[in-house]
C-alpha cells in the first residue's frame, strides 16, 4: 500500500501557498531592496542549485571515507573536492568544511585544541570582536578564561604593544584575531611573535575578509596563524556554513575531533556541495576582479557617508565592511536602520568602540559592499548609495523622504537585476 500521496515526490513549493508567499517575499525584498548587512551576500545560481539539491536527503559522519553510515560514495566525492578546493583556495595542507556555522568552526578548534578553563585572549565584541570568541553569553565565555584586548582610544585600532601586556600578563593558551566589526587590517606577524613568545596558539577568524585574502587583497593569516576559521558567505559569496583551515599535520585529529563528535552531529551534504560550488567560482580569474570592486565600492561608500558629515570608525576602511558613528547626527544606530530599511536600505545597528550606548540603541551602523558588488553596483552607484543613507540619517521620520529615496532605490535595483525567471 502507498502510504504517501500521488504526486508526492513531484510537488514543488506552491503545494505549500503560505511558505510560498513568505519565500517569495524574501525573492521581492532581496530584488528591490539594497543590501548592505556585512554578514549577507547574493550567491549564484549555481551556489542555490547545489544547496537545494538531493543531498538534503543523504546523512553521513565522520570524514570522507572513512563514514559511519553507507551509501556515502558521491558524499564521499562533493567533500573531498570541497576540501581540496578550500586548501589550493588559501594555500593551505588542511580543511575541514563541515561546520555549519563560523560559529561552530570555531567551537569545535576550541574544543579540539584547549583545555575546558583554558586562558583565550581575543578581541573584546565592544571593540568589534565576535561573539563567538568568548562573548559571556556564549558556551566559548562560559567554558573558557577569556581576556579581551580592544582598540586605542585615538587609533580606534588593535595596538600590538596593548595586546602583547596582556599576553604577558595572563599567558593565555590561545590567542584569536578577527572580529565582525573591525574594519581594518591586523598584523598578523606582530600577533605570531606574542603568541610565539608567551607560547599560545594563534587562531584566525577571517570570516569577513575570507574573499580578500584568497584573492591577495588582505594580508593572509598563513603562514602566521596555527589554525584559521571562516564563514563561507559573506566575502566568500557562497553557502551559510564555516571552515577550518590549517597547515601542521599534528593538529588535524584534534581539529576533525573538535569538530565530530565535538560539536555537531552528522554533515549537512548540501551545504557541503554548496561550498564546494563556491570554492570553484573562487578559484576563477573573475573572483578576483569581484574582490577588487569590493574594496574599490567600499571606499567609495566611505568617502560619500563622511563627506555628509558621518564619522568613520577608525578613518575609514580595509576591507568591504565600515563602521558609521553617528553621534554626530544625533541619531541612535536603531532609529537609522528602522528609516533605512523603509527606505529600502538594509542595514545593521552596530556599537562603536568605546560606545556609551546600550548594544539595543548603539551609535553606530555596519555598512558593506559585499551584495551590492555581487549584483553589479560600481563606485557611481555606491556614492549615490552613501547620499540615500545621508538623506534618510538627516530625517529618519520623514514618511515622505523616505518613500522617495524608497522609489530611487527601487530604480536603481530594476537596472541591476538578480535572479531572473526565479
Amino acid at each position: 500500500m502507498r502510504l504517501l500521496h500521488p504526486g508526492y515526490f513531484d510537488q514543488g513549493l506552491d503545494a505549500d501557498p503560505e511558505l510560498a508567499a513568505s519565500i517569495h517575499g524574501e525573492l521581492a525584498r532581496q530584488r528591490d531592496g539594497i543590501e548592505l548587512i556585512a554578514s549577507e551576500n547574493i550567491v549564484s545560481r549555481l551556489v542555490l542549485e547545489a544547496q537545494g539539491s538531493v543531498l538534503t536527503n543523504k546523512t553521513v559522519e565522520g570524514l570522507p571515507y572513512a563514514r559511519y553510515y553507507g551509501g556515502a560514495e558521491h558524499a564521499d566525492a562533493i567533500e573531498a573536492l570541497a576540501v581540496t578546493r578550500a586548501t589550493r583556495l588559501f594555500g593551505c595542507r588542511f580543511a575541514n568544511v563541515q561546520p555549519h556555522s563560523g560559529s561552530n568552526a570555531n567551537a569545535g578548534v576550541f574544543l579540539g585544541l584547549l583545555t575546558l578553563g583554558d586562558t583565550i585572549l581575543s578581541m573584546g565584541v565592544e571593540a568589534g570582536g565576535h561573539i563567538s570568541h568568548g562573548h559571556p553569553a556564549t558556551l566559548t565565555g562560559r567554558d573558557y578564561r577569556i581576556v579581551r584586548y580592544g582598540v586605542e582610544r585615538e587609533s580606534e585600532r588593535v595596538e600590538l604593544d596593548a595586546v602583547a601586556r596582556l599576553a604577558r600578563e595572563h599567558n593565555p593558551t590561545m590567542i584569536v584575531a578577527g572580529g565582525s566589526a573591525y574594519a581594518r587590517s591586523l598584523d598578523f606577524a606582530g600577533l605570531r611573535a606574542i603568541a610565539d613568545e608567551v607560547g599560545a596558539l594563534l587562531m584566525v577568524d577571517m570570516a569577513h575578509v575570507a574573499g580578500l585574502v584568497a584573492t591577495g587583497l588582505y594580508p593572509h593569516p598563513f603562514p602566521h596563524a596555527h589554525v584559521v576559521t571562516s564563514t563561507t558567505y559573506k566575502s566568500l559569496r557562497g553557502a551559510r556554513g564555516g571552515l577550518v583551515l590549517w597547515n601542521d599535520p599534528a593538529l588535524s585529529d584534534r581539529i576533525n575531533y573538535g569538530i565530530f563528535p565535538g560539536v555537531q552531529g552528522s554533515v549537512m551534504m548540501h551545504a557541503v556541495a554548496a561550498k564546494a560550488a563556491c570554492f570553484g567560482e573562487a578559484l576563477r580569474p573573475e573572483f578576483r576582479a569581484y574582490n577588487q570592486a569590493v574594496l574599490d565600492n567600499a571606499r567609495a561608500l566611505a568617502g560619500s557617508v563622511a563627506e555628509a558629515g558621518m564619522r568613520l570608525v577608525a578613518g575609514g576602511t580595509d576591507c568591504g565592511l565600515m563602521l558609521v558613528d553617528l553621534s554626530p547626527q544625533g541619531v541612535t544606530g536603531d532609529v537609522a536602520a528602522k528609516a533605512l530599511e523603509a527606505a529600502g536600505l538594509a542595514v545593521n545597528k552596530n556599537q562603536i568602540p568605546f560606545d556609551t550606548r546600550p548594544p539595543e540603541a548603539p551609535s553606530g551602523l555596519r555598512l558593506s559592499s559585499n551584495a551590492g558588488t555581487a549584483r553589479g553596483f560600481g563606485v557611481e552607484e555606491f556614492r549615490q548609495i552613501g547620499g540615500w543613507i545621508a538623506r534618510v540619517v538627516a530625517a529618519p521620520d520623514d514618511a515622505a523622504g523616505l518613500a522617495a529615496v524608497r522609489d530611487e532605490v527601487l530604480a536603481l535595483c530594476r537596472r541591476f537585476p538578480i535572479y531572473d525567471g526565479a
